[in-house]
């Protein structure tokens, strides 16, 4: 059934049109579910067309009122509260609406569009993390909902597999580990990988403090102007120099970055060994999220293709060389900086396998759209890379864009990779298993259950937890991620929106009473028709998140969604209705509910449990 906003909304933009000879855009009108204080079921805000009409709010929402009742027949009335057109729709259109939903309602139909979708994007140089969770859901929810807006989807990644952030692991392990494996270990393969990139940063951090006691690093201080800045903000910025110019380590980190570029033998076999333990690290947390790729690109096998691409551009006059030989673009005449493309010693990047990458995807799958799902403290460097890629003329490069997202913090505060204060996302995930268990067994219904069936249920019931808590969030807000607040289930969590789907099938289970199809003597309730009116919203809903990128819009809705079936659900007796037909009408009513529950978590990656 498509959706009454559009019919709607089109209607008016044509009434205005006709009227008025003034057009508008359809996805600029604001229609809302009416305040419960007013009579009406959605609300027309007539406030923004007074200025272009010249009219004022009042009459221009009479005659909108007056033209769609003429139009249409499902409107059975309205009401003008100042700058407000309230609609009331007829209950034989909610009977006819209740009675034609289909199962795939909410989705629409193939539309020849095809989106790639990046997200995860890891390094090879540690475990996956909480920030990479946010990363991870925000990444597969959009690429559901593109689905569920008829978009073709190819799920992707891109493992930076190789540079001096691999290095260090490498490193760290080759003078620190005594050849220990994960076996050896006894530890996950991805965490013990992990465990010398902290080992590296530890060393460098003795290093470093044992410099800043030097006279050098004591006159280069003494040059900056007295209070320009405090000591140690200073040498949080000289490290980085440091790292390049004198470090022992950051040597040693350089020189096999380079034997790596020039496939040193003993190099590569190091960096596949341990890169091996990574994947298999990665795969067995993907699996614990539920997510997908449809393909897998390596840094290792698109930098080259970055490195051609930059020395095309060098030729070209795209791009300039510095007397070092580093090679760079300008630009300055955009707004912009000076960005190096390769260094001196020409290895490559981050930004010079990014420039392969789009290449080579494009090659691959001629999307129409990129999307790249990439936290916030990426935002210049991705406005830099669509610049360079429409610099070098690339056909797809208006077609791209950064979903940007906030950090993640911890009630404790921010998470430092670098000081070992990460959050593995293993860890994050077994903590939310845990505080579900807790749930599920002191308050739930599971304890006659098979003990597979009971972790099946925790199971859901923690991923609900989980990937709600971050996707009810707007991406650009930064967050806090609080396990045990995760599961309250009478806040706003992923367990209260399964538990009105539970509570929905306990009623249909033992619903024994044949249906009945004619509801036309069925006088529609208040809380019915609240329920009606959030049903109707979700197409829409769905079409925006997918406009939008953003599925804090499916995730809210699924919450007030629940929040108005628990309210009906108390208010209004189902198997105990006083009539069959209203019965009917009620069980009818809680499956669609369900229905559209399922499919909207369902948007954001969760499960709904029979029990709970």
């Amino acid at each position: 059934m498509r959706d009454l906003f559009i019919h709607i909304r089109e209607e008016v933009v044509d009434i205005i049109q006709q009227e008025y000879q003034i057009s508008i855009e359809v996805d600029k009108l604001i229609i809302n579910p009416t305040s419960k204080e007013f009579d009406g079921d959605f609300t027309v805000v007539v406030f923004p067309l007074a200025k272009m009409i010249r009219k004022s709010p009042e009459v221009i929402g009479k005659f909108l009122g007056e033209t769609l009742q003429n139009r249409r027949p499902e409107i059975e009335s309205f009401n003008v509260i100042k700058g407000f057109l309230n609609l009331k729709l007829t209950s034989s259109y909610w009977l006819f609406f209740l009675s034609g939903l289909g199962s795939n309602y909410g989705s629409q139909n193939k539309d020849g569009n095809r989106v790639m979708v990046e997200y995860s994007s890891p390094n090879t140089n540690k475990p996956l993390h909480l920030g990479h969770v946010r990363n991870i859901l925000l990444g597969s929810a959009c690429a559901n909902i593109l689905e569920a807006c008829g978009s073709e989807v190819i799920r992707v990644q891109i493992i930076n597999d190789r540079g001096i952030a691999i290095c260090k692991s490498m490193l760290a392990w080759k003078k620190y580990a005594n050849g220990a494996t994960p076996e050896s270990a006894g530890m996950k393969s991805d965490h013990l990988v992990g465990e010398y990139y902290i080992r590296f940063q530890m060393a460098f951090a003795e290093e470093y403090a044992e410099w800043q006691l030097t006279d050098e690093a004591s006159r280069a201080f003494e040059q900056l102007k007295e209070g320009e800045e405090s000591i140690k903000n200073f040498f949080k910025r000289y490290e980085n120099e440091y790292f390049n110019k004198y470090s022992q380590l950051g040597l040693e980190a350089r020189e096999m970055l380079k034997k790596w570029e020039s496939e040193d033998r003993e190099t590569r076999e190091l960096w596949s060994m341990m890169n091996d333990w990574v994947y298999k690290g990665f795969e067995q947390t993907y699996r614990r999220l539920g997510v997908k790729f449809d393909k897998l690109y390596y840094e290792s096998d698109t930098w080259q293709l970055g490195k051609e691409e930059v020395l095309k551009g060098l030729k070209n006059g795209k791009f300039y060389e510095k007397d070092d030989g580093s090679i760079w673009v300008d630009l300055t005449e955009l707004g912009m900086d000076h960005k190096i493309l390769l260094r001196a010693d020409r290895t490559s990047v981050y930004i010079t396998q990014d420039i392969g990458t789009a290449k080579l995807r494009y090659r691959d799958f001629q999307t129409g759209k990129m999307v790249y799902v990439v936290g916030d403290e990426q935002n210049y460097h991705f406005d830099v890379l669509f610049k360079i890629l429409k610099l070098l003329g690339e056909p797809y490069a208006d077609q791209l864009f950064h979903l940007s997202y906030g950090m993640v913090d911890l009630p404790s505060g921010r998470m430092k990779s670098r000081e070992g204060t990460v959050v593995d996302a293993d860890d994050l995930i077994s903590d939310v298993i845990e505080e579900a268990a807790t749930l599920a067994r002191e308050k739930g219904e599971i304890a006659d259950l098979s003990d597979d069936k009971q972790d099946e249920i925790i199971y859901n019931i923690a991923m609900g937890a989980l990937k709600f808590f971050i996707l009810k969030v707007n991406p650009q807000k930064r967050m806090t991620f609080d396990p045990a607040a995760s599961v309250d289930m009478q806040g706003q969590t992923g367990p209260y929106v399964q538990n009105a789907f539970v509570r929905i099938r306990s009623v249909v289970r033992k619903n024994t009473t044949p249906a009945e199809n004619d509801w036309s003597n069925h006088e529609i309730t208040p809380s019915e028709r609240e329920l009606l009116v959030h049903l109707v919203q979700y197409p829409e809903v769905v079409q925006r998140a997918g406009k939008e990128l953003d599925p804090s819009g499916v995730a809210n809705y699924c919450y007030d969604l629940a929040k108005s079936f628990h309210r009906f659900y108390h208010e209004e007796p189902i198997l105990a209705a006083k009539t069959n037909h209203a019965r009917s009408f009620r069980i009818r009513l809680c499956e669609v509910v369900a229905q559209i529950l399922e499919h909207g978590m369902g948007l954001l990656g969760i499960g709904m449990p029979e029990r709970m």
